[in-house]
């Protein structure tokens, strides 16, 4: 058994630990909760959400494993790889790399090197949340009913590209650069999102997705 704390982007990435991962590790003993990155403070009011600096998430980070220093706790990220701040460990040096999902890799490995934490499991999304919603688009029927239009032109994207985190990361052409285009002003991230994610479901999200089952393997390998 371990408990495991995450601290997460934004309220999409916060909904949908809270909504879809925290039920289906719970059941092997895998107790997840979640903070979203702590980005300014005013008087007596915080505000939450985003990564503009790293040291905005090194200080949520850092902050956390003090205050939690049983052997049974353990710490993760869940962050976006588009739009990563310029001053994140290895942005330049990782930039380099052949593929995006050494990109991911190289720059994961460097937060661990960087936060020094022997319970700390890295994991930043390729190469945004959105992805792992093109896991299943047939999905998006449920949220936005009588559309066939949608299904078909989110489908098309998804059929140009092996997995969903090879997407790309452009501003234009990001997953939810992409949807958005598509869904214009009917898509909400913050509720929409998960909620799609929830009914395609871990397992699916799993075999569309390389490293985010990648991921959830680390953190099962953690509780084992």
């Amino acid at each position: 058994m371990i408990r495991l704390h995450a601290v997460v982007e934004g309220q999409t990435e916060e909904t949908f630990v809270n909504t879809v991962l925290a039920p289906e590790l719970g059941s092997r003993n895998i107790f997840m909760d979640t903070h979203c990155i702590t980005t300014g403070r005013e008087d007596t009011r915080m505000y939450r959400g985003g990564l503009n600096k790293y040291r905005q998430l090194k200080r949520d980070l850092t902050r956390w494993m003090k205050q939690d220093q049983q052997p049974d706790a353990w710490f993760t990220t869940m962050l976006d790889l588009y739009a990563l701040p310029g001053d994140f460990p290895g942005v330049g040096d990782c930039a380099s790399r052949s593929s995006p999902a050494e990109h991911v890799d190289c720059l994961e490995a460097r937060l661990i090197q960087d936060l020094d934490h022997r319970r700390f499991i890295p994991y930043i999304q390729l190469h945004e949340f959105e992805a792992l919603l093109f896991s299943d688009v047939s999905q998006f029927a449920v949220e936005f009913p009588g559309n066939v239009s949608v299904i078909q032109q989110l489908a098309r994207i998804r059929a140009k590209v092996s997995s969903p985190e090879d997407i790309d990361d452009s501003p234009i052409g990001a997953p939810s650069k992409r949807i958005l285009e598509i869904l214009s002003d009917d898509y909400e991230k913050t509720l929409a999102g998960p909620a799609i994610a929830k009914r395609i479901g871990l397992p699916t999200l799993r075999r569309e997705c390389p490293h985010f089952n990648q991921w959830i393997e680390k953190i099962e390998a953690a509780a084992a």
